[in-house]
């Protein structure tokens, strides 16, 4: 006879969506707002920053951050958020999701602050000290991914979960348009108040002393919506999956369930003494046991998403080069430094309002009723088509009358990214894994996804360059172009396709089913019987 399911966790699964889960979702998605602001931000003022502290003197062209500058620059937040990501998780399965949290927010906070901050006015001191803090920023931010998704899943009912966990991931969506928009308005502020001729006409003049402030307020100013969120996090409390499946206290996590759902719940000591010793429930993440019920699932997870970061990460980082590339966004020579990055900013907020936040919240609607496999399957399907109909006919595109076309298509690859793997890759690894390191295999799984970042950043960084030695920017060789580039995504996309295979499908069931836990549970009561 099977063994009933932890009164607790029942009631979890069958509640209906009240205040509380609206609750953790802002609480959450707070986080993430701020974590995509601060990772791409810094696509937005790059090329400010090189025309402030690289300019050369009778060069043609304005300055721009060197490739091992702009390398640093742009790669030091991912690796800081990759080590976040395994630190973080692991910590969360062993001090508890809700004691580690406020830690995370904290720390982009002051990291936030000091990358504006960065000390000097030399591009050797800004350029070190700004790489400092932006790896603590990602350090923070890493530790955000596994944290926020292992609390909204063992938060969640069995029939929204997915929606759930995706409306805190779509936060994402609204801090790239939120980077795009206070860039425009700190841009459009000081253009009016500081105005100054076009680099092609005055190349010293065209950079205003007073362009140094608007890069450091639009990184400051992504500590705002996290402080706003700081006390919130600290009050909120421990996930109950965790205090009764791995802090083994039946007591607190049915108090702390009391108050949230306005239920009483019977303390089950008993029974959770029951089920976590038994020996079906001690198998570790390096155990045989392990790599027998989950290892498919974690190589899934974590290729998975590794190659739709190659992917992401590089369209989006990179994409005002595209932008230039087809000319969307005027030449450099014709604007000064300020006008530049409102263009840049200009760009990206349209891509953001178009393709990237309404492919989100498609996945927040959609994906309790198709199912996590179906999504992430149809946006790698549909990434591939769009980029291979970018890179194909990439001449006609370039070609004067057709750039609008090329964006179209372009919104669209983000569209199919968010409503599509980008939103997956980031839910089930919450909800497949055992509670005792579930926060640790998603810390796995998204350090695995920035790995992808730092290649797909850095590789595209290198590979967009025209093949044309003469039309490279500053300091970089010769590369393979976007349109061969395009076509490396492509095969990405392909490849992300087969591996989404091995990842099961989660839609309906509860956390303890797909994780096993609930034959564990049903196991342990076996032993007690005999």
């Amino acid at each position: 006879m099977a063994v009933e399911q932890l009164q607790v966790l029942s009631a979890l699964d069958v509640a209906k969506t009240q205040w509380y889960h609206f609750t953790a979702i802002i609480i959450a998605g707070m986080g993430f707002f701020t974590d995509a602001y601060d990772l791409f931000s810094i696509s937005l003022i790059t090329k400010l920053i090189g025309r402030i502290y690289y300019h050369v003197e009778g060069s043609p062209t304005p300055g721009s951050l060197p490739p091992h500058v702009s390398s640093a620059v742009n790669g030091v937040a991912f690796v800081g958020t990759l080590t976040g990501q395994l630190f973080f998780g692991w910590l969360g399965d062993k001090m508890g999701r809700k004691r580690v949290y406020g830690m995370t927010l904290l720390l982009m906070i002051i990291a936030s602050i000091g990358s504006g901050l960065s000390f000097g006015h030399s591009a050797k001191g800004v350029m070190t000290t700004l790489c400092f803090f932006r790896f603590w920023l990602g350090f923070g931010i890493g530790g955000d991914y596994p944290l926020s998704a292992t609390i909204m899943s063992e938060y969640s009912n069995k029939k929204t979960r997915g929606a759930f966990i995706a409306a805190v991931f779509s936060m994402q969506g609204f801090g790239i348009l939120a980077c795009g928009v206070v860039t425009m308005a700190v841009s459009a502020a000081f253009k009016k108040w500081f105005p100054a001729q076009p680099y092609d006409v005055d190349p010293a003049g065209s950079t205003v002393p007073q362009a140094d402030y608007v890069w450091r307020i639009i990184l400051m100013f992504g500590a705002v919506p996290a402080a706003m969120s700081f006390y919130s996090r600290l009050k909120m409390p421990e996930t109950p999956r965790y205090t009764a499946l791995v802090a083994k206290d039946a007591k607190q996590a049915a108090a702390d369930m009391s108050k949230v759902l306005q239920v009483q719940f019977a303390d089950e000591q008993t029974k959770v003494v029951e089920i976590t010793t038994s020996q079906r429930n001690k198998y570790g993440l390096f155990s045989e046991e392990f790599l027998r019920r989950h290892g498919l699932h974690l190589l899934g997870t974590t290729t998975c998403w590794f190659l739709l970061d190659i992917a992401f990460y590089s369209q989006n980082l990179f994409q005002k080069d595209i932008f230039s590339a087809i000319g969307w966004i005027p030449k450099a020579t014709t604007m000064n430094a300020i006008e530049e990055i409102f263009w840049i900013a200009r760009a990206q907020t349209l891509i953001a309002l178009c393709g990237t936040v309404p492919g989100y919240w498609f996945t927040v609607g959609l994906i309790d009723v198709l199912g996590r496999f179906t999504i992430q399957v149809m946006g790698f399907f549909m990434m591939t088509v769009f980029m291979l109909g970018l890179a194909i006919p990439y001449k006609h595109w370039t070609m004067p009358g057709n750039h609008i076309g090329f964006i179209v298509m372009y919104g669209f690859t983000f569209f199919f990214a968010n409503f599509g793997p980008n939103s997956t890759t980031f839910i089930v690894p919450a909800e497949i894994f055992p509670a005792r390191v579930r926060s640790t295999c998603h810390g796995i799984s998204a350090a695995s996804g920035k790995l992808g970042a730092i290649i797909g950043s850095f590789g595209f960084l290198y590979l967009a360059q025209s093949p044309d030695p003469s039309k490279t920017d500053h300091g970089y060789p010769a590369g393979i172009g976007v349109r061969n580039s395009l076509f490396v995504l492509a095969a990405c996309n392909i490849v992300g396709l087969c591996c989404s295979f091995l990842v099961p499908e989660s839609k309906g069931k509860s956390l303890e089913e797909m994780s096993g836990e609930r034959e564990e549970e049903e196991a342990a009561a076996a032993e007690t019987r005999v």
